[in-house]
C-alpha cells in the first residue's frame, strides 16, 4: 500500500521590490500557502489580499527553532520566504539540513550579489563574496589582497562603517568602498567613498551590500595565500613554528576543503591559522595548556582573518577528550607526555594524517620508534640564515627540526 508523501515546503526568494518583482509561479505558491514563514520585513512585502495564509515570523535565535516550527505546521502547505536566492547564504541551507532536499521546492530570486555585479559591471565569477551576517568582522581580513574586488554581505546599517574601520587598520584605507542599498527596489542607490573618507558614525540603509576595490597602502603587510607567512605576522613569545618549517609542516598536513585539524600544543597558533587560511571551509582546534598563550592564539587568528579557530585551554591529552574526530593532527610540543601520541593516533580515522615536529633528542627517539612501527616519512629540516659577521656575511644555523609525517592505514 503506497503512502502519500508529505507536502513539499516551498522556499520562495523575494527581493526588495517585493510582490511586484515576483514571477507568476512564486506568486501562485504564496497565494495558495496555508502558512507563510519569514522575517517580519519579508512578510510585510506580501499583500494581505493576495496572500491570506497564516503569517509566522521567524523567532530568534532562528536555527534552533526551525525543526520545531516546521513540525508544528506539518501537513499544511508551507511557504518560507527568503531574501534573494535562498541557497546563497540563505535559509535554504538550514532547511535542507533540517528536512532534506527532497522535501524542498526552491523558487529562487536574483541574489543581492547578482544585482550588485549587474550594477557595477563586474563578472560574477571573478568576484569573491564574504558574508558578515552573524559572522565576525575579522572574517573579511583573509580576503584582502591588492587589486581584488570583493562583495560583502552586510549585517545592517552600521556594517559599512565597521568595514571601513577594518580596512584602515589593515593598511587598506585607500580602497574604494561602494554601498549598494535596496538593490532591485525603486529606492535603490549607490553611495561611494574611500575607506579613509568613510566617517565612523556614517550609517547606511540596513539593506545593503558593500563592494570593495582593494588597495593596499605602501608599507602595509603583504600576506600571501601559501603557507609560510612571515614570522612578524604573529604575536608570540618565542613559541612559534618558524616560517620555513611551518611551510613544510603545512605541506605534510595537506589541508583540503572541509577537513578538521587538531593543533596540539598550539603555542602561537600558526599551524592552525594557516590551515584555516588554506580554504574557507577548513576547520581547526588549537589545544594549549597556557591560558596566556591560548588568548594569544585567539588574537592571532582574528588578526589574520580566521576567527573561527577554536581554542581549547588545557593540557593534552586530557583536553582532547570530547573533541570531534580530526582529519589531521599536528603535534608541536609535549611529545613525551604519557599517552599524548597514542591518543592522537587513536583519534585519527583511516586515511588521517599525523605530523609531529621536535628539536629534542628524547622526542626524536620517540618519533624514530613510531616511524619503525607505522612507517611514513621521517625527515630533518635545517635552516640557516645569512647574518653579518664583522664586515662580512656568514650563516647562522637554527636548531634542526625532526619531523615525522604519516598517513594512518585501514
Amino acid at each position: 500500500m503506497s503512502t502519500v508523501p508529505p507536502p513539499a515546503i516551498s522556499v520562495v526568494g523575494i527581493g526588495a521590490d517585493g510582490w511586484d518583482g515576483l514571477p507568476g509561479e512564486a506568486r501562485r505558491t504564496l497565494r495558495t500557502a496555508e502558512v507563510l514563514i519569514g522575517g517580519p520585513r519579508q512578510l510585510d512585502l506580501l499583500p494581505a489580499a493576495d496572500c491570506p495564509g497564516e503569517r509566522v515570523p521567524w523567532p530568534s535565535p532562528l536555527r534552533p527553532a526551525v525543526p520545531g516550527l516546521l513540525a508544528a505546521h506539518e501537513g499544511r502547505r508551507i511557504a518560507v520566504l527568503a531574501s534573494g536566492d535562498p541557497m546563497f547564504h540563505g535559509i535554504g541551507r538550514t532547511l535542507t539540513e533540517t528536512v532534506g532536499a527532497g522535501r524542498l521546492r526552491v523558487l529562487p530570486h536574483p541574489s543581492s550579489v547578482s544585482y550588485a555585479c549587474a550594477r557595477l559591471g563586474w563578472p560574477l565569477e571573478a568576484v569573491e563574496t564574504v558574508s558578515l551576517v552573524a559572522r565576525p568582522l575579522d572574517s573579511l581580513t583573509a580576503a584582502l589582497h591588492h587589486g581584488r574586488r570583493l562583495l560583502v554581505l552586510s549585517e545592517g546599517a552600521g556594517t559599512p562603517a565597521r568595514i571601513a574601520g577594518l580596512l584602515r587598520d589593515k593598511g587598506y584605507g585607500g580602497s574604494r568602498l561602494r554601498v549598494l542599498e535596496r538593490l532591485g527596489s525603486p529606492r535603490e542607490r549607490i553611495v561611494e567613498a574611500t575607506a579613509d573618507d568613510w566617517a565612523p558614525d556614517r550609517a547606511a540603509d540596513p539593506l545593503n551590500v558593500v563592494a570593495l576595490d582593494c588597495v593596499r597602502s605602501a608599507g602595509a603587510p603583504r600576506l600571501g595565500l601559501t603557507p609560510g607567512l612571515p614570522d612578524a605576522a604573529y604575536e608570540h613569545d618565542g613559541q612559534l613554528t618558524k616560517r620555513h618549517v611551518r611551510a613544510a609542516t603545512l605541506a605534510a598536513l595537506a589541508p583540503a576543503p572541509g577537513e578538521l585539524l587538531w593543533d596540539v600544543g598550539g603555542g602561537s597558533g600558526s599551524i592552525g591559522v594557516e590551515w584555516l587560511r588554506a580554504h574557507r571551509s577548513c576547520r581547526a582546534v588549537a589545544v594549549e595548556r597556557s591560558p596566556e598563550r591560548a588568548a594569544r592564539i585567539a588574537r592571532n587568528a582574528a588578526a589574520l582573518g580566521v576567527p573561527t579557530l577554536t581554542v581549547v585551554t588545557g593540557p593534552a591529552p586530557a583536553a582532547l577528550a570530547g573533541l570531534p574526530a580530526p582529519d589531521a593532527v599536528f603535534i608541536g610540543g609535549g611529545l613525551t607526555v604519557p599517552g599524548l601520541l597514542d591518543t592522537c593516533w587513536e583519534a585519527l580515522p583511516p586515511g588521517g594524517r599525523l605530523v609531529a615536529n621536535t628539536v629534542t633528542l628524547e622526542s626524536e627517539a620517540l618519533l624514530a620508534e613510531r616511524y619503525r612501527e607505522h612507517g611514513g616519512e621521517l625527515i630533518r629540516l635545517a635552516v640557516a640564515q645569512a647574518v653579518p659577521v664583522g664586515g662580512f656575511t656568514g650563516w647562522r644555523q637554527a636548531m634542526p627540526v625532526t619531523q615525522w609525517s604519516v598517513t594512518k592505514g585501514p
